[in-house]
């Protein structure tokens, strides 16, 4: 999106729970990025919400002109051909005027996974959005697909405030009632606003709709299938995967370990920290989902337990956990800092892997290079600082009869927890 807008103009909307991984994310691209520009939702509530808070804070916060053009991008889409996109999404943010927009994608395939929608009347370089249609079943998306009249449906959308706001006040009057009441007030009372997505709340009941053509190898990566078409498309060779006698297999493992098929076919084998999915290939669309949804009706912990956690000072990574210890590996990225902190059932011994560590342990001030360590007894304050330009990695050994999160008194903190 550098490419279509300055990086000014760029920003993120996200849940508070994800809000330090898509921030440190976005940091390890451009350290520069303002935390200004990422928008935390108080709860996570489909498009409609998160779109409306943009919007909000663009209009009351930022200022921005109520006819200057917006595109609103999903962030987990794959896109194949980047110079054919940003040539689209340049045409379209200049010519979407007062219209609501969408960019359609050119269909490759009667897909049964995507929704559609039917080109209207041709003015210029858009159609009239003629009908939005949900999923259909394989006959139908054939007729789709051949009569030649419909694009998939992206989710990416255009639109300026004004268009906006006088849209949701017709079609969405609950959005809008506390839409026009402060941001503050907004935020405060975001919760209450309904899930539900921009396609239901409004553009599938506006008659403002526009569609721009797209045809630049687009993919929201909706199942394993198609990553695995993406992947193999690229020709990324996996050397941590050795196949023998097996064909057709797409493996991916978090932690790159090393995984060997066996007489296999037309297998998915993902492997991320402490779960493995072994699927048939084909049928990844529903088959996640079922997987979940017995996961969640069994109370599986695996599917809550995270061994990575996000913080304001980067991310550790949990690798290995029993009842009497836990190892970790904390990375803090150039300036962050652990709070001044103790630990009332833990004692912890700190070894740097990576960088410089100005460390705080009771009344020492320590500085430790790499291969040095410290021990910090159970009831003992202590901090981290990383001083230095790279990334500071320190294995973390805890010791104690009780190791969760919650075991912690904060002194003082540079990002204001509490």
């Amino acid at each position: 999106m550098k490419k279509v807008v300055p990086e000014t103009n760029i920003y993120f909307v996200t849940n508070e729970e994800n809000y330090f991984n898509v921030l440190n994310q976005i940091k390890e691209i451009y350290a520069d990025f303002s935390e200004s520009q990422v928008l935390k939702e108080p709860k996570s509530l489909n498009t409609m919400p998160a779109i409306t808070l943009a919007v909000k804070y663009l209009q009351e916060k930022i200022k921005v002109d109520e006819s200057s053009p917006i595109i609103m991008v999903p962030s987990d889409h794959y896109i194949g051909n980047e110079e054919a996109y940003i040539k689209a999404a340049k045409m379209a943010l200049s010519e979407i005027g007062d219209n609501l927009g969408t960019i359609g994608i050119k269909p490759t395939s009667a897909h049964t996974g995507l929704g559609y929608i039917k080109k209207g009347e041709k003015t210029g370089d858009y159609y009239k959005a003629e009908g939005f249609k949900e999923k259909p079943d394989e006959k139908t998306a054939q007729e789709f697909f051949e009569s030649g009249k419909y694009l998939w449906n992206s989710g990416m959308y255009l639109f300026n405030t004004k268009t906006f706001s006088e849209e949701i006040q017709k079609y969405a009057p609950e959005i809008y009632s506390l839409f026009e009441k402060g941001f503050d007030v907004f935020l405060k009372d975001f919760s209450s606003l309904p899930a539900i997505s921009i396609d239901y709340a409004i553009s599938e009941k506006s008659d403002k709709v526009v569609m721009f053509e797209g045809d630049f190898g687009w993919s929201d990566i909706g199942s394993f299938d198609v990553l695995a078409e993406i992947l193999e498309k690229k020709k990324d060779n996996n050397p941590k995967h050795v196949s023998i006698n097996s064909k057709n297999i797409f493996v991916h493992s978090a932690n790159d370990k090393l995984v060997v098929t066996s007489g296999l076919e037309d297998v998915i084998v993902v492997e991320n920290n402490d779960s493995i999915l072994v699927q048939k290939k084909g049928e990844s669309n529903d088959g996640v989902k079922k997987v979940v949804e017995y996961l969640k009706e069994k109370n599986y912990p695996e599917l809550s337990d995270n061994l990575t956690g996000y913080r304001p000072w980067g991310k550790y990574e949990v690798l290995a956990d029993e009842k009497n210890h836990k190892v970790k590996k904390l990375i803090l990225y150039p300036g962050g800092s652990l709070s001044l902190q103790l630990h009332n059932r833990r004692a912890e011994h700190w070894v740097v892997v990576k960088g410089i560590a100005n460390v705080t342990n009771d009344e020492k001030n320590l500085v430790l290079h790499e291969n040095e360590s410290t021990f910090i007894p159970c009831k003992t304050k202590h901090s981290v600082l990383n001083p230095g330009e790279i990334n500071l990695e320190i294995i973390e050994v805890q010791t104690g009869d009780y190791l969760e999160e919650d075991d912690i008194v904060r002194f003082n903190d540079a990002y204001g927890r509490k």
